[in-house]
This record gives C-alpha cells, structure tokens and sequence, in this order.
C-alpha cells in the first residue's frame, strides 16, 4: 500500500477523540495496511489512525522483536489492567526528537474489533501493553506526556520546540 505522512503536534487531529468504527470493510483493512507500512518505515511500534489525519478508532502495534507481527484493531479500549506496572521510554513521531519514561500497566485486556470484524479480546504484555495503551491514547486525543506531570510535560514541550526549531 503505502506510508502516510505523519501529523505534527499540535495538530488539531491530534486532540480530537477518533469515532468509532461501525464495521470492518475493505476501505478499513486498506486504512491499517497503510498504517502498518507507515509504522513499519518511522520505524515504530504502534500507530493511531489521528496521527495520519484519520479521525477514526484504528490502531496497529508491532512490539515483536522479529517484526511483521502488527495486531490490527478497530475500536481499542482496556477491559482490565494489572495492577504490576512496566517503565519504558515513549516517544511519538508526532513530537519528534523527545521522550520520556513513561509508567503504565504491565498487563492489560483490551476489547477490539479485529480483522474480521469480529469481537476480540486479547491480553497484552510490557511493550506490547505499553504500545496498546499509547494508541489508544491517541484515539482518545491524548499525547503521551498528557501522563507526566505539568512540569515534567512543560520541560518536554520546551525541548521539542527547541529541537525543531
């Protein structure tokens, strides 16, 4: 298919909650393919379909070491989440050159729409889990330093306008 151009912060796009998938059509599993080639060339390990201008409920990850494993999802949202927590860098490509150890849960269930179209409900773990819940995230109109504190997200901020300058 192909790579999309990806949206910068602070996009409108970017804030605004995706809405929700009705069904699984082709024009939706084209939109993930295009998601997954776009992921596949930043590289990264996830993507929401706001990042690329799409206001709809998409997402891929890809935490796989070996690569071409991407989960297809259609209205991602956490069903349960553990309790143990993971640390891990995250960044965005929408606010390139920055990062920031983010906290989330170890674990979580998450319900979605898969390929099919059918109902689905999977468990995910550490990078996998931390890479469901930054998308969804971004489905939501949520950046990932929305999560740090508003000093910690200022100093952030300050840094990617100084590196993009």
């Amino acid at each position: 298919m192909s790579v999309r151009p990806i949206l910068r912060w602070p996009h409108p796009c970017l804030r605004s909650p995706a809405a929700p998938v009705a069904a699984v059509t082709d024009e939706i599993r084209a939109i993930w393919q295009d998601m997954v080639d776009t992921m596949e060339a930043m590289p990264g390990l996830g993507l929401a379909a706001p990042q690329i201008g799409i206001g709809l409920a998409l997402a891929v990850v890809d935490a796989s070491a070996e690569r071409g494993r991407a989960v297809r999802l259609a209205n991602p949202r956490v069903l349960e989440a553990s309790a143990e927590t993971f640390a891990h860098p995250e960044a965005s490509p929408c606010l390139p050159g920055v990062h920031a150890e983010m906290v989330r849960p170890a674990r979580v269930r998450v319900g979605y729409l898969d390929e099919t179209g059918a109902e689905t409900e999977r468990w995910f773990e550490e990078l996998w889990a931390t890479s469901v819940q930054h998308q969804i995230d971004h489905i939501a109109g949520r950046m990932f330093f929305d999560n740090l504190s508003r000093l910690k997200r200022e100093r952030l901020l300050k840094r990617a306008r100084k590196v993009s300058a």
